[in-house]
C-alpha cells in the first residue's frame, strides 16, 4: 500500500540555544571534574529528556539549597536564581557553579542598575516561572512589580510614576510583550525601557521561523516540555499566525495521529531546550506513515556561543 504524501516544513532556527547548550555543558563538566553526584537546583533546563540524561550520569535535581549536602557541588539552573541563593551557598562554603544564561544575567544587571538609580522596576513575565522568580529576587521585596497582561498594567500601584523602568522575562511572546510594553509607556510616559530587547535572540528567532511557515502548513507541532515557557509561546505564535492545529509534544509518542488525518503539510519546530534527537525522532515517525518530503524554512542563522564559568576551566 502506498503511503499518503506529506510535506514536513522544518523551522530553522529550532532547538537548543547557546544558553541551554552552555548549561548542559556546565553540568557535564562538573560531573567530570568532581564526580557524581553533582546537585542541580531546579531542572537545569526545562526538558525531561535532557534532565533524565543528566540524571543517568549522576546529576541530582533538587528544588532548594537545603536539599543539597554541604560537601557536594551545586549548579544553579539556566533560568537564574534569587540573589539570596548564591549568597547562602557562599555562607555555607559550598562549591557553587552558576549556569544562569548570560542573557538572563544581563536582565539581572539591568534591574540592579536601575534600582541603584532610584527606579522601581516593573517586570513583564509569568508568575512562578523560575526565571521570573530569580529576576525579581535580585532586588528587595516590593522593588519589582510583576505584570502578565495588558490588563495588569491598569491595576499597577507604583511608588512614583516618574521613577519607573521595565524589564522582561527572556522567553516571552514578542508580540504580546510589545502590547504590554506599549500599555506601560502609555500609562507611565516617563518609564525607562530596556536599551535592547530583553527577550533573547533565540526566542525571537524561533518565533519568526514559525510565523514564516504558518501560511504553508495544515498543522504545527512544537517539540518541548509543558513547563517550557519559550516552547508554549511557539504554540501560541503558531495559532495566532493562522495554524488551525498547533500542539506541544514532548516527543514522537505524543503525536495525535487521528488529529492529523487527511493533512498534506506539517510544520515542526522545537523549543530552545529540546535536543535535535527528538526532532529526528518525530521526522522518523512521519516517514513511517507518510511519503514524506522535508523542506527547511530558515529565517536566521545562529552562531552565538557562551563561555562556561572559570571554576570549571581551572584544575580541580
Amino acid at each position: 500500500m502506498s503511503l499518503p504524501p506529506l510535506t514536513l516544513y522544518l523551522a530553522a532556527p529550532r532547538g537548543f540555544c547557546a544558553g541551554v547548550d552552555r548549561a548542559i555543558k556546565i553540568v557535564e563538566m562538573a560531573l567530570e571534574k568532581w564526580g557524581a553526584p553533582v546537585y542541580v537546583r531546579h531542572e537545569i533546563v526545562h526538558n525531561r529528556f535532557v534532565v533524565d540524561g543528566l540524571r543517568a550520569k549522576g546529576a541530582v535535581f533538587v528544588e532548594e539549597l537545603d536539599d543539597c549536602p554541604l560537601d557536594r557541588p551545586v549548579v544553579f539552573s539556566a533560568h537564574g536564581v534569587p540573589k539570596a541563593v548564591p549568597a547562602e551557598a557562599a555562607r555555607r562554603e559550598m562549591i557553587a557553579v552558576d549556569a544562569t544564561c548570560p542573557l538572563v544575567t544581563k536582565v539581572h544587571n539591568e534591574a540592579a542598575r536601575h534600582s541603584e538609580n532610584g527606579l522601581q522596576m516593573i517586570m513583564i513575565g509569568h508568575a512562578g516561572h523560575p526565571e521570573t522568580v530569580g529576576t525579581m529576587g535580585q532586588l528587595p521585596e516590593g522593588e519589582v512589580l510583576l505584570v502578565e497582561t495588558v490588563e495588569d498594567v491598569g491595576r499597577l500601584v507604583v511608588r512614583d510614576p516618574g521613577k519607573l523602568a521595565f524589564i522582561t522575562q527572556t522567553t516571552l511572546s514578542v508580540d504580546d510583550t510589545a502590547d504590554i510594553a506599549a500599555a506601560l509607556k502609555a500609562r507611565f510616559p516617563a518609564i525607562v525601557a530596556p536599551a535592547h530587547d530583553d527577550i533573547c535572540y533565540a526566542t525571537t528567532n524561533r518565533q519568526m521561523a514559525v510565523k514564516a511557515m504558518a501560511g504553508k502548513i495544515d498543522a504545527l507541532l512544537v517539540i518541548g516540555a509543558p513547563n517550557s515557557s519559550n516552547s508554549k509561546r511557539l504554540v501560541e505564535v503558531g495559532a495566532n499566525a493562522g495554524c488551525a492545529y498547533a500542539q506541544l509534544i514532548q516527543r514522537a509518542t505524543d503525536i495525535d495521529w487521528r488529529a492529523l488525518e487527511g493533512i498534506r503539510s506539517v510544520g515542526i519546530t522545537a523549543g530552545a531546550s529540546a535536543p535535535e534527537v527528538l526532532v529526528n525522532e518525530v521526522i522518523d515517525a512521519f516517514r513511517a506513515r507518510f511519503a514524506t518530503t522535508v523542506e527547511m524554512v530558515e529565517t536566521a542563522v545562529e552562531n552565538v556561543e557562551f563561555k562556561v564559568p572559570r571554576i570549571l576551566r581551572e584544575p580541580a
